[in-house]
Protein backbone atom coordinates (compact mmCIF):
# COMPACT_ATOMS: atom_id res chain seq x y z
CA UNK A 1 0.00 0.00 0.00
CA UNK A 2 1.87 3.17 -1.02
CA UNK A 3 0.54 6.78 1.30
CA UNK A 4 1.54 10.25 -0.18
CA UNK A 5 2.14 12.62 2.39
CA UNK A 6 0.96 15.95 1.45
CA UNK A 7 3.45 18.62 2.67
CA UNK A 8 2.16 21.61 4.90
CA UNK A 9 4.14 24.52 4.10
CA UNK A 10 2.97 27.51 7.18
CA UNK A 11 2.69 30.86 5.36
CA UNK A 12 4.13 33.48 7.14
CA UNK A 13 4.32 36.75 6.71
CA UNK A 14 7.78 38.93 7.12
CA UNK A 15 8.27 42.92 7.12
CA UNK A 16 11.27 44.64 7.03
CA UNK A 17 10.77 48.95 8.15
CA UNK A 18 12.93 51.45 9.01
CA UNK A 19 13.69 54.39 7.21
CA UNK A 20 16.23 55.20 4.32
CA UNK A 21 19.21 53.96 3.85
CA UNK A 22 18.39 51.47 6.78
CA UNK A 23 19.39 48.56 4.45
CA UNK A 24 15.58 47.26 4.01
CA UNK A 25 16.08 46.04 0.24
CA UNK A 26 19.61 44.59 1.08
CA UNK A 27 17.73 42.49 3.87
CA UNK A 28 15.23 41.95 1.27
CA UNK A 29 17.26 40.75 -1.36
CA UNK A 30 19.26 38.88 1.19
CA UNK A 31 16.12 36.73 2.23
CA UNK A 32 15.18 36.13 -1.11
CA UNK A 33 18.52 35.23 -2.68
CA UNK A 34 18.59 32.20 0.77
CA UNK A 35 15.14 31.57 -0.81
CA UNK A 36 16.20 30.76 -4.47
CA UNK A 37 19.33 29.07 -3.15
CA UNK A 38 17.30 26.44 -1.36
CA UNK A 39 15.33 26.21 -4.59
CA UNK A 40 12.20 27.29 -3.53
CA UNK A 41 10.20 29.43 -6.19
CA UNK A 42 10.42 33.16 -5.30
CA UNK A 43 8.63 35.91 -7.04
CA UNK A 44 9.54 39.74 -6.28
CA UNK A 45 7.33 43.02 -7.21
CA UNK A 46 8.04 46.37 -7.04
CA UNK A 47 5.71 49.43 -7.13
CA UNK A 48 6.24 50.57 -11.09
CA UNK A 49 7.05 54.32 -9.62
CA UNK A 50 10.29 53.34 -8.51
CA UNK A 51 12.04 53.49 -11.12
CA UNK A 52 15.54 54.92 -9.23
CA UNK A 53 17.93 52.41 -10.30
CA UNK A 54 15.64 50.12 -12.46
CA UNK A 55 12.56 50.17 -14.32
CA UNK A 56 12.41 46.05 -13.97
CA UNK A 57 15.41 44.96 -11.03
CA UNK A 58 15.07 45.67 -7.10
CA UNK A 59 18.05 47.54 -6.30
CA UNK A 60 19.82 48.57 -2.68
CA UNK A 61 21.02 51.84 -2.24
CA UNK A 62 24.80 49.53 -2.16
CA UNK A 63 24.15 48.32 -5.47
CA UNK A 64 22.95 44.59 -4.94
CA UNK A 65 20.36 44.06 -7.46
CA UNK A 66 17.72 41.04 -7.74
CA UNK A 67 15.04 40.66 -10.67
CA UNK A 68 12.02 42.10 -10.30
CA UNK A 69 8.20 42.70 -11.38
CA UNK A 70 7.07 46.16 -11.41
CA UNK A 71 3.05 46.59 -10.41
CA UNK A 72 0.85 49.31 -10.24
CA UNK A 73 -1.65 48.01 -8.06
CA UNK A 74 -1.54 45.37 -5.33
CA UNK A 75 -4.02 43.11 -7.36
CA UNK A 76 -1.61 42.08 -9.57
CA UNK A 77 0.46 39.92 -6.95
CA UNK A 78 -1.91 37.36 -6.61
CA UNK A 79 -2.43 36.74 -10.13
CA UNK A 80 1.23 36.67 -10.72
CA UNK A 81 1.90 34.97 -7.18
CA UNK A 82 0.38 31.88 -8.10
CA UNK A 83 2.75 28.19 -7.11
CA UNK A 84 5.29 30.63 -5.63
CA UNK A 85 6.74 29.48 -2.64
CA UNK A 86 8.09 32.92 -1.41
CA UNK A 87 7.07 36.86 -2.46
CA UNK A 88 8.99 39.35 -1.64
CA UNK A 89 7.41 43.00 -1.98
CA UNK A 90 10.03 46.15 -2.26
CA UNK A 91 8.61 49.78 -1.12
CA UNK A 92 5.59 48.65 0.64
CA UNK A 93 4.67 52.29 1.51
CA UNK A 94 3.66 53.17 -2.22
CA UNK A 95 1.08 50.48 -2.02
CA UNK A 96 -2.47 51.03 -2.07
CA UNK A 97 -4.47 49.42 1.32
CA UNK A 98 -5.10 46.44 -0.67
CA UNK A 99 -1.47 44.84 -0.06
CA UNK A 100 -2.49 43.85 3.58
CA UNK A 101 -5.29 41.71 2.37
CA UNK A 102 -3.01 40.20 -0.59
CA UNK A 103 0.11 39.42 1.80
CA UNK A 104 -3.03 37.66 4.79
CA UNK A 105 -4.33 35.95 1.56
CA UNK A 106 -1.04 34.65 -0.06
CA UNK A 107 0.32 33.71 3.88
CA UNK A 108 -2.70 32.21 4.72
CA UNK A 109 -2.26 29.90 1.31
CA UNK A 110 1.18 28.62 2.64
CA UNK A 111 3.52 31.42 0.86
CA UNK A 112 6.06 33.13 2.74
CA UNK A 113 5.62 36.79 2.24
CA UNK A 114 8.82 39.16 2.69
CA UNK A 115 7.56 42.98 2.48
CA UNK A 116 10.21 45.50 2.83
CA UNK A 117 9.32 49.46 3.24
CA UNK A 118 9.45 52.71 4.81
CA UNK A 119 7.59 53.11 8.07
CA UNK A 120 7.31 56.46 8.66
CA UNK A 121 7.32 59.60 5.71
CA UNK A 122 9.70 62.80 5.92
CA UNK A 123 7.30 63.97 8.36
CA UNK A 124 7.56 61.04 10.90
CA UNK A 125 4.04 59.90 10.08
CA UNK A 126 3.39 56.27 9.70
CA UNK A 127 3.75 55.72 5.97
CA UNK A 128 0.50 54.13 3.94
CA UNK A 129 0.13 50.38 4.79
CA UNK A 130 2.94 50.18 6.33
CA UNK A 131 1.69 49.95 9.82
CA UNK A 132 -1.37 47.59 9.07
CA UNK A 133 1.47 45.59 7.62
CA UNK A 134 3.00 45.48 10.56
CA UNK A 135 0.02 44.56 12.69
CA UNK A 136 -0.43 41.80 11.00
CA UNK A 137 3.00 40.78 10.18
CA UNK A 138 4.33 37.45 12.27
CA UNK A 139 7.84 38.87 12.60
CA UNK A 140 8.70 42.72 11.99
CA UNK A 141 12.21 43.46 11.74
CA UNK A 142 13.23 46.98 12.49
CA UNK A 143 16.12 48.35 11.01
CA UNK A 144 18.53 51.44 11.36
CA UNK A 145 20.60 53.68 9.24
CA UNK A 146 23.17 55.99 11.30
CA UNK A 147 22.57 59.65 11.84
CA UNK A 148 24.37 61.43 9.56
CA UNK A 149 24.71 64.67 12.01
CA UNK A 150 26.06 62.66 15.47
CA UNK A 151 26.00 59.20 14.79
CA UNK A 152 23.15 57.85 16.70
CA UNK A 153 21.08 55.16 15.25
CA UNK A 154 18.49 57.22 13.04
CA UNK A 155 14.46 57.59 13.41
CA UNK A 156 13.39 59.27 10.69
CA UNK A 157 14.29 60.21 6.70
CA UNK A 158 14.74 63.90 6.65
CA UNK A 159 13.97 65.51 3.84
CA UNK A 160 16.19 68.35 2.25
CA UNK A 161 14.50 69.31 -0.19
CA UNK A 162 11.31 72.03 -0.17
CA UNK A 163 8.34 70.23 -1.41
CA UNK A 164 5.30 69.03 1.15
CA UNK A 165 4.36 66.41 -1.52
CA UNK A 166 4.81 63.00 0.25
CA UNK A 167 5.99 61.17 -2.44
CA UNK A 168 9.01 62.13 -3.48
CA UNK A 169 11.59 59.82 -4.82
CA UNK A 170 14.89 60.77 -3.89
CA UNK A 171 18.27 59.36 -2.41
CA UNK A 172 21.06 61.27 -0.43
CA UNK A 173 20.57 64.86 -2.58
CA UNK A 174 16.61 64.64 -1.36
CA UNK A 175 16.94 63.03 2.06
CA UNK A 176 18.85 62.37 4.87
CA UNK A 177 18.93 59.45 8.22
CA UNK A 178 18.70 61.57 11.62
CA UNK A 179 18.03 60.17 14.88
CA UNK A 180 15.06 61.75 17.03
CA UNK A 181 17.09 64.63 18.71
CA UNK A 182 18.69 65.55 15.31
CA UNK A 183 15.33 65.73 13.51
CA UNK A 184 13.71 67.52 15.86
CA UNK A 185 16.91 70.34 15.91
CA UNK A 186 16.57 70.47 12.07
CA UNK A 187 12.39 71.30 12.52
CA UNK A 188 13.23 74.22 14.75
CA UNK A 189 16.17 74.85 12.62
CA UNK A 190 13.84 75.50 9.91
CA UNK A 191 10.99 77.36 11.74
CA UNK A 192 13.67 80.28 12.70
CA UNK A 193 14.89 80.54 8.98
Amino acid sequence: MHYELEVHRPGRIEVVCGSMFSGKTEELIRRMRRAQFARQRVEIFKPSIDVRYSEEDVVSHDQKHIQSTPIDSSASILLLASDIDVVGIDEAQFFDEGIVDVCNQLANRGVRVIVAGLDMDFRGQPFGPMPALCAIADEVTKVHAICVRCGSLAYVSHRKVDSERRVLLGETQEYEPLCRDCYQKSLQDNSKS
